[in-house]
């Protein structure tokens, strides 16, 4: 994991200092308008009160801001509802809308990051994330959205960004990172409650034997009832589908790498019943685990995702 602080001064990567500061662009190319593109990037601390941006008393039209608290709290009034932001909170806006934020009274500093991105595709996912998911939102400074701006940060202190295709690939890069937290949350394993990652190490170390839920669960050390609700919460499927989709990864590499016939492999990857194997195999991967070894236009590869 790659080390971030916020200290005096500025934020701390790896030992580099990068410093407050904002960064616009106006690149020529309508991909930007058909896609997306970037508007503007900054790392600001405001401490005077006069800092405010009222969304429909602005120049800019049709772009979308992303906005996230590192110290000190900010407010921002959507509509007729007022939010306070506090580390690790997050506002999405379009401009133009009825929106307004600000640095409050009781308020003495308020150090954010902020992304501002455009474009046709770029507006369709942002407001699929605000109508779905809403728009304020909670994040670890750890997490992939608010790595993706300090990288973008530490890039522009060193060595800019040249022309609307990098401009535009790194607003396109956002967006996605942003529908990932959002939609598979801090899916890493070095992020998980212990429990969870008791689990996961179980399965992925037995999943060739005949393991039930039960015996997941007593390596978690949480009930039966906790560890299913946490690990739905935080992994984003059942422990048993977990488990299957493991087997069938390796189930994938084994048919690809050895003349093995279908009921050893169903043995190798935890299935006593060669014909439930190929059941399972086919509702997931689509075709049966024959065709799958016999069918020359299926790409071999070496890691194989599935979900």
């Amino acid at each position: 994991m790659i080390i971030l602080a916020i200290n005096i001064g500025g934020i701390h990567k790896l030992g580099k200092l990068i410093k407050h500061n904002s960064y616009g662009f106006r690149f020529k190319g309508d991909y930007q308008d058909k896609v997306a593109g970037l508007n503007a990037v900054g790392y600001e601390l405001r401490k005077t009160h006069d800092y405010c941006w009222h969304g429909c008393k602005r120049g800019e039209k049709d772009i979308y801001i992303f906005q996230y608290t590192l110290k000190g709290k900010g407010s921002i009034q959507i509509e007729h509802e007022t939010f306070n932001l506090e580390p690790e909170d997050a506002f999405l806006v379009h401009v133009p809308s009825n929106h307004c934020y600000y640095l409050p009274k009781d308020s003495n500093e308020w150090e954010f990051l902020y992304f501002t991105i455009y474009g046709k595709v770029a507006a369709e996912l942002f407001h699929r994330i605000m109508d779905t998911y809403g728009q304020i939102l909670k994040l670890s400074i750890h997490s992939e959205p608010i790595k993706h701006i300090i990288d973008t940060l530490e890039k522009l202190e060193t060595f800019g960004i040249n022309h609307g295709y990098e401009a535009s690939s790194c607003a396109y890069t956002f967006i996605m990172k942003c529908l990932e937290h959002v939609e598979y949350g801090h899916q890493q394993a070095n992020d998980f409650p212990l429990p969870i990652v008791k689990a996961i190490q179980f399965i992925e170390k037995y999943y060739h034997e005949d393991i039930s839920l039960d015996d997941i669960v007593k390596a978690s050390d949480l009930s039966k009832y906790h560890f299913t609700r946490q690990f739905g919460t935080i992994v984003k499927e059942t422990p048993i589908h977990y488990l299957t989709k493991t087997r069938i990864k390796q189930a994938l590499l084994l048919l690809s790498s050895n003349e093995k016939n279908i009921e050893c492999i169903s043995r190798e990857v935890g299935y006593t019943s060669s014909n439930y194997f190929s059941k399972v195999f086919k509702r997931i991967v689509g075709v049966s685990p024959n065709r799958y070894r016999k069918e020359k236009t299926i790409m071999s590869v070496n890691k194989i995702f599935i979900d």
